[in-house]
């Protein structure tokens, strides 16, 4: 499987004949453009016109962040798999308020489903989560009922604002302290690693629905509107607990990332790129860990999961096969 390069120093990236060249003060580093799927860069890198028609060709997929840890945009090549059946599809299950608020609930009930197999992962272990998770199957229990996509989307704020407290029984580190959800700017070190985590993740989802027919700026959970892409965040929501949150509570309970690697800027706190680079790790580790999956023989990464979770909702919408979401089962 291709892998995702990612680009913390500045320099200069170009195309050197038929690879890729990264130069920096460091030296010069060629990276093979077959074995590329996409580009992360954080750093003060230039480009050039004959790159991005380079990297167009050879679909690879360029992602942008800025000081401040935010995705500020990516360079998207042309939709070489996009299908114009599909994206009719996709636009008659958005107009068609029934079979969007079908989806919709099906991205929150995984969500959720999730956050519950996160919080028992834990319990099993040395937090206390066991009334959390009774409190929480209570809500989830009245998302079936709910008539909008908005009532359903405050169920699932009321299970997250549940969720996000179970954090200081799970962390282990007193220098850690979770309070409530903030962003831009992140108010303590945990919403910095959920809002560097999170923004990864769209990412990384982006990247993965450009392998298929999909068209990403359809989405359903969340709205269609002035927005880029919409349908990566609502894929997203399916594995930000089993992959952002366990990647948080790992590299914090293994104190990998400490209070040190963070800076307070302009009100808010970002980590410092020492460690960006090693929360990058663990999360692309995590990307790359491999699990038996309930219908394939072979196990298949979190990041092929993703990809298979964007063919099945394709397949929802196309052929009839009711969508449901991957539901992790440690």
């Amino acid at each position: 499987m291709k892998k995702d390069i990612y680009i913390f120093n500045g320099g200069k990236l170009v195309r050197k004949d038929n690879t890729l060249l990264f130069e920096s003060v460091e030296g010069k580093k060629y990276i093979p453009v077959n074995n590329v799927e996409s580009i992360y860069i954080f750093g003060e890198v230039d480009i050039n016109k004959s790159l991005l028609e380079f990297l167009c060709t050879n679909e690879i997929v360029l992602h942008f962040y800025n000081y401040y840890e935010y995705y500020i945009g990516s360079f998207y090549p042309r939709e070489c798999l996009n299908s114009g059946f599909v994206t009719l599809r996709q636009s008659e299950f958005y107009i068609d308020y029934n079979k969007r608020l079908f989806i919709a609930k099906q991205f929150i009930d995984g969500s959720v489903k999730n956050i519950i197999q996160v919080l028992r992962y834990y319990n099993s272990r040395s937090a206390d989560l066991s009334q959390e998770i009774e409190e929480i199957l209570q809500m989830l229990d009245s998302l079936s009922s709910q008539e909008t996509i908005e009532q359903a989307m405050a169920i699932e704020g009321n299970i997250r604002e549940k969720y996000y407290k179970c954090f200081n029984k799970i962390i282990n580190d007193k220098a850690f302290t979770f309070t409530s959800r903030t962003k831009r700017p992140p108010k303590d070190k945990i919403n910095s690693l959920i809002s560097f985590g999170n923004s990864m993740l769209y990412t990384i989802v982006l990247s993965q629905i450009y392998q298929t027919n999909l068209d990403p700026r359809i989405g359903y959970l969340h709205t269609t509107n002035n927005r880029r892409f919409s349908l990566n965040l609502d894929l997203a929501e399916i594995f930000k607990p089993i992959i952002v949150d366990r990647t948080i509570f790992s590299v914090i309970n293994k104190k990998i990332i400490t209070a040190k690697d963070f800076n307070k800027d302009l009100g808010g706190i970002i980590l410092k790129d020492e460690g960006r680079m090693k929360f990058v790790k663990e999360f692309n580790d995590k990307l790359e860990t491999t699990i038996k999956h309930p219908s394939l023989e072979n196990k298949v990464s979190y990041k092929r999961l993703i990809r298979l979770e964007a063919y099945k909702l394709q397949k929802h919408i196309t052929e009839g096969e009711v969508y449901e979401p991957f539901i992790a089962r440690w």
